[in-house]
C-alpha cells in the first residue's frame, strides 16, 4: 500500500514554531507533480479537517483557523511537501496527516499522522 511518509511534529510552546515534511514513496514519485498534495489534522475527538492544499501549479488553500500563520510549499524535485506553522496555539494540537490526491479522488493515498503538542 503506498504512504506517505511525515516527521518534524513534536511538543512546542505557545507562539513557537514548527515545520513538518511529507516524502512520497518511490511508487508515485514519477506522477508526484499531478497530485494535490495536502494537510489534515485531527484533534482528539474530532474529526479529521483540512489544514492546507497545494496543487501543482502552487494554488495554495488554508482553513481560516491558520491563515497567516501556517505555509504550505512543494519540492516537486524532492517529491516533498511542508507545511511550515508559526505563532502555534494549544488548539493546534492534533495529529497532522499528509495526503495526496488526483484523478478527483480515485488516486488518494495518506500517511501514518505525526504528533503536533502545543502546551506551556
Amino acid at each position: 500500500q503506498v504512504q506517505l511518509v511525515e516527521s518534524g511534529g513534536g511538543l512546542v510552546h505557545p507562539g513557537g514554531s514548527l515545520r513538518l515534511s511529507c516524502k512520497a514513496p518511490r511508487t508515485i514519485t514519477s506522477v508526484f507533480n499531478t497530485y494535490v498534495m495536502g494537510w489534515y489534522r485531527q484533534a482528539p475527538g474530532k474529526q479529521r479537517e483540512l489544514v492546507a492544499t497545494i496543487t501543482s501549479d502552487r494554488s495554495t488553500r488554508y482553513a481560516d483557523s491558520v491563515k497567516n500563520r501556517f505555509t504550505i510549499s512543494r519540492d516537486n524535485s524532492q517529491k516533498k511537501v511542508h507545511l511550515q506553522m508559526n505563532n502555534l496555539k494549544p488548539e493546534d494540537t492534533a495529529v497532522y496527516y499528509c495526503n495526496a490526491d488526483r484523478l478527483g479522488g480515485l488516486d488518494n493515498h495518506w500517511g501514518q499522522g505525526t504528533q503536533v503538542t502545543v502546551s506551556s
